[in-house]
């Protein structure tokens, strides 16, 4: 574990480069000895900062759930991250981009807690019990790394490369729903992108809330009625252009549309 120092010195790094815009180049680069308690501990940093300034914290996130993207950052197991209520954008509503650095967009569901939860033992089961239900989401990701040269470290201390998040109106049951077969359609400017199922997540979403409810144990902490999850993609990142217009159409859940600004002032 590297000093208290070096972890504000990069938190400092990161804060600054998500207000002006202007990426850093990868932490691992400069320091290749830091651990992934060390990224958290930056992280947390910065969420404090945020929890500082007035913002709320509304859920957390949870990356690298796909195999594709473990195998790319050379990892066996997920983050995660923390939103804020400031990261929330309603369906539909314009994005300025100066408000971002080098976005690419994920559909993934979104779950809201019933009830709160916590490890250690957390099964799947479990987590489903706990979850209230699901919309239809899209995360905007977001790196305050140059390039998007990320590894695991450089993600984590970079809130897991949160950046906005777009979340439909229609919430139903879990229990109504088979979330591993679950698709989604996403569409850029009226043309087909991707598409993806629920298993491309850990094999089942509801996984990935029992992972986090288990690792925020291990840290004391745990995930609370209300909060809002996303258990993670289920394609590929998608960057983003001047103008562009995503749509993500779920099955049984309905569509989330997400637009951009022409250039960066708007």
């Amino acid at each position: 574990m590297q000093s208290a120092a070096l972890h504000q010195e990069l938190a400092d790094e990161l804060w600054e480069a998500d207000r002006t815009a202007q990426p850093v180049a990868p932490l691992t680069d400069r320091h290749p000895d830091l651990l992934i308690d060390d990224a958290y501990a930056i992280q947390t940093i910065n969420i404090d900062r945020r929890t500082g300034a007035g913002q709320r914290i509304v859920g957390r996130k949870v990356g690298l759930t796909s195999r594709p993207m473990q195998e790319m950052l050379g990892v066996d197991e997920p983050d995660f991250g923390v939103l804020t209520d400031e990261m929330i954008v309603e369906d539909g509503d314009l994005i300025p981009l100066s408000r971002l650095v080098q976005p690419r967009v994920e559909a993934e569901l979104a779950f809201v807690m019933a009830r709160d939860l916590a490890g250690p033992g957390v099964s799947t089961a479990v987590a489903l019990d706990a979850i209230a239900g699901a919309l239809p989401a899209v995360e905007i990701v977001d790196s305050r790394v140059a390039d998007w040269k990320i590894k695991l470290v450089d993600t984590v201390a970079d809130n897991a490369s949160s950046g906005l998040l777009v979340v439909g109106g229609r919430m139903r049951p879990v229990a109504d729903l088979d979330l591993r077969l679950l698709g989604v359609v996403v569409s850029r400017n009226g043309e087909l992108l991707d598409t993806g199922a629920g298993a491309a997540a850990l094999g089942n979403p509801a996984r990935c809330v029992a992972w986090l409810a288990n690792k925020l144990g291990a840290f004391g902490a745990g995930l609370k009625a209300g909060d809002v999850i996303l258990p993670g993609a289920v394609h590929k990142m998608a960057p983003v252009t001047p103008g562009d217009v995503f749509r993500a159409e779920f099955a049984h859940l309905g569509a989330v549309t997400v637009r951009f600004s022409k250039d960066g002032s708007q």
